[in-house]
């Protein structure tokens, strides 16, 4: 059964897929994230992620914990550069616990002063996790690179410093100015009617009231490419290249998804993979990426090999992104691609808990959802010349950024 959108007495969205099936899953999401903070204030969308599970009105820190784990449910959250998450999956008849369990979390919590303390040191202990990770630190470096002097290029985590100076004013005022109507929409995807749904969701998020304002986002511009290099004693180098792409609502989209998976996809084929692995042994880790924002998007490239290696393994990538620029795709290599990505977003959207999440990403930045079918036909229809194209609008010369962590 396709999904279906219906809206709450008090306007918010709200998007159903039912299913036959044991678990169900239901989420709050939101179009706020890191791009949204103030400034003094880097990584406050993913603190208040963090914090706003440590009591309500009605509810302790334990027993928000406990709600959903006691019937063997969980209970999640996640923050990016745009978006914000609060998602619960359960045995689905445990539906209606789970939707006042989230109603409660997001128009009740209370964010207590000792819990914001604490959370502060758990916070801080994540920032030196992934300072102590090369390999996942870089591609915070290589935004912050690319999207200089801009929100974009800020750490989704923040900074120790901005972390500890983070109160309790600034986090209230954070959430009343952009957890607002335009800025939610509630998913499900689940062993339940609609028409059941929305009278729980009406009962429990129907009858508050909300701010009808959304947001206004500084688009990005004025890119300048970089070439940095950080000395560092690890085991590895880790290279970055990459440059600005276009956002999700660009036309070219579909395309330049279809390009990246190409270049540097999941698959073992791809041909990063097999020019830098499989050919020459440089490197064991091999990937390209393409993350799409509202009004602008990022490519990267990110190789970790040898050090000696490092600047052999730069030439082969640009090889590659060359290649996809100026020689066009076979009739049988572009049907291999197709069918490849098709498979891939196939089978991630099996689990249920992703298709939640990606039909309420979907109603929260598009008027209209895309089903799967129509996402398989729209890549079905990309052209050989339309790969050129949007390779050749996205990779000039010389507009390479790099970063270098090596010895």
């Amino acid at each position: 059964m396709s999904h279906q959108i219906v809206f709450l007495r008090n306007g918010i969205k709200l998007i159903h897929e039912a299913i036959s099936s044991p678990v169900s899953h239901f989420g709050i999401l939101l179009n706020v994230g890191t791009r949204d903070e103030p400034d003094r204030l880097e990584g406050l969308a993913h603190f208040v992620e963090h914090t706003i599970f440590k009591g309500t009105t009605k509810r302790s820190s334990y027993q928000v914990l406990n709600r959903m784990e006691d019937v063997g449910g969980d209970l999640n959250a996640s923050t990016s550069k745009e978006e914000t998450y609060f998602h619960s999956s359960f045995l689905s008849p445990d539906y209606p616990r789970a939707i006042e369990l989230l109603s409660d979390i997001f128009f009740n919590a209370n964010f207590p002063e000792i819990e914001l303390e604490k959370e502060k040191d758990v916070v801080c202990e994540e920032i030196k996790y992934y300072k102590d990770s090369p390999a996942e630190q870089i591609f915070d470096d290589f935004e912050a690179s690319v999207f200089a002097r801009h929100p974009l290029g800020r750490s989704i985590l923040g900074t120790r410093q901005s972390v500890l100076k983070m109160k309790r004013t600034d986090i209230m005022q954070f959430v009343s100015e952009h957890y607002t109507l335009k800025n939610m929409v509630l998913s499900s995807v689940g062993n339940v009617s609609t028409r059941q749904l929305l009278s729980w969701c009406n009962r429990y998020f129907g009858e508050r009231a909300l701010p009808d304002r959304g947001h206004e986002r500084m688009p990005f511009q004025g890119y300048v490419p970089v070439n940095k290099y950080r000395k560092a004693h690890t085991h590895q180098a880790h290279l970055m290249i990459g440059c600005p792409a276009c956002s999700f609502y660009h036309e070219q989209n579909k395309p330049f998804i279809l390009l990246t998976n190409i270049l540097g996809g999941q698959g073992m084929n791809s041909r990063l993979n097999m020019a830098i692995r499989e050919k020459k042994g440089y490197a064991y880790s091999v990937e390209a990426s393409y993350v799409p924002f509202s009004d602008s998007g990022i490519f990267s490239v990110y190789v970790g090999c040898d050090n000696e290696n490092a600047e052999a393994c730069i030439q082969l990538a640009l090889k590659e992104i060359h290649r996809l620029k100026t020689k066009a795709l076979g009739t049988v290599q572009l049907a291999h691609a197709k069918k490849q990505l098709i498979g891939q977003m196939t089978i991630a959207n099996e689990t249920k808990l992703n298709e939640m999440l990606d039909l309420g990403r979907g109603a929260l930045f598009f008027e209209e959802v895309e089903s799967m079918q129509e996402s398989i036909r729209k890549i079905e229809n990309i052209t050989a010349s339309q790969i050129l194209e949007v390779a050749n609008t996205t990779f000039q010369e010389d507009g390479f950024s790099m970063l270098r962590i090596m010895k």
